[in-house]
């Protein structure tokens, strides 16, 4: 990852705040993103398949125990981001690996900017008040970071694969 992080020591400052008051139900803030995510891109759904299981409705993934296992992970990865916020190069590598898995299941690089539109969504209900521009941005310019790093996952892999 560029080591010139667009992040200034505020922004980064704004991230680890609205993070921590987030820290107490990771998976009740997922399940939000998620439910966002499913709402403006119902062909997602499809994509999350346990023990070769379609699901019928995104009601039924977002309850399933292998989604909810889904979520704990991808909270695990923001809070990885959050607390290297000084040094996310150290992350590189794992970011660019899950772009890998991302794309061996048929993620299109197209679909992680809607995930962005649904983590903002899910900051700014979870947060109220507390989002406020200024957060959207940070967050913003730390997901383009995160994202340029997994997308790096595909342009190493040949086309086809």
């Amino acid at each position: 990852m560029e080591s010139g992080m667009p992040l200034s020591g505020g922004q980064r400052a704004l991230i680890r705040e609205s993070w921590r008051r987030l820290s107490g139900s990771p998976e009740q803030h997922g399940l939000v993103l998620f439910s966002r995510l499913f709402d403006l891109d119902p062909d997602l759904l499809p994509l999350f398949q346990y023990n070769c299981k379609q699901f019928a409705s995104p009601q039924e993934c977002l309850s399933a125990p292998e989604f909810l296992d889904h979520i704990r992970k991808v909270m695990l990865v923001i809070d990885a981001a959050v607390s290297h916020l000084e040094n996310l190069s150290c992350l590189e590598e794992y970011l660019c690996n899950l772009g890998k898995k991302h794309q061996a299941v048929g993620v299109k690089v197209e679909s992680f900017s809607t995930v962005g539109e649904s983590l903002l969504y899910m900051l700014e209900k979870c947060l109220g008040a507390a989002f406020s521009p200024e957060v959207q941005e940070a967050w913003s310019k730390l997901y383009s970071a995160v994202v340029k790093a997994m997308q790096r996952g595909w342009e190493s892999l040949p086309e086809g694969d």
